[in-house]
């Protein structure tokens, strides 16, 4: 479903007539709490950077919200995932920022800003696997979220107009149901069916009776 399409799905459903920075607004909203509530393949980014040798410090991207995991790659190509810690654990751990090696931890300095320890000793390659905000099929068009699971994003887009529109307090709820299990079925696919493989987890199964 692109965002013309939801737009008037919007519109159709609720018998209303909304502006367009209203219908942007549920629309921007419901993803939003899809994207807090279930983790899918369409939060997930990649990037690499470069260390500097001598500076503990290594800039985050602009659109970085949280991170998968950070890795080191020294001069034979080998991964070293470094460990997450707190600010407070790198400043004890790592009291002189003289002291230089192969970083082993990182934690959130500031909102833009990673602390590693020990310092670099070397100009390594790092790469960063982090979470972020896909950009909203308003401004898109089309997303992951409106191709793969529409009915989650009309849901909840519909939950916010009805919200909007001060509606009963039975239809309110009817849509907060409608909404709840298109989320169920979304976290059954992005925190479930793409966290496994048959080959690791085994094939599902139900009980037969």
């Amino acid at each position: 479903m692109n965002y013309t399409e939801l737009k008037t799905n919007i519109e159709d459903i609720c018998e209303n007539s909304f502006t367009d920075d209203q219908l942007a607004m549920f629309t921007q909203q419901a993803e939003q709490k899809i994207y807090n509530t279930v983790q899918i393949p369409a939060l997930r980014r990649n990037t690499e950077g470069t260390l500097t040798s001598g500076n503990r410090f290594l800039s985050s991207p602009s659109d970085f919200l949280w991170s998968y995991s950070l890795s080191v790659v020294d001069g034979s190509g080998k991964y070293h995932f470094l460990l997450n810690k707190d600010v407070n654990f790198m400043r004890e751990a790592y009291p002189d920022p003289n002291s230089t090696g192969l970083p082993k931890h990182y934690g959130y300095f500031d909102d833009d800003t990673f602390i590693l320890g020990p310092t670099p000793d070397s100009n390594y390659t790092v790469q960063l696997h982090y979470g972020y905000y896909p950009e909203s099929i308003v401004t898109a068009g089309t997303t992951w979220l409106g191709d793969e699971f529409d009915s989650a994003l009309l849901n909840g887009a519909l939950m916010e107009a009805i919200r909007f529109m001060k509606g009963e307090q039975d239809i309110i709820a009817n849509y907060e149901k409608l909404y709840l299990q298109s989320i169920t079925l979304l976290k059954t696919l992005g925190d479930g069916k793409l966290r496994e493989d048959a080959y690791r987890s085994g094939q599902v199964r139900v009980p037969v009776n």
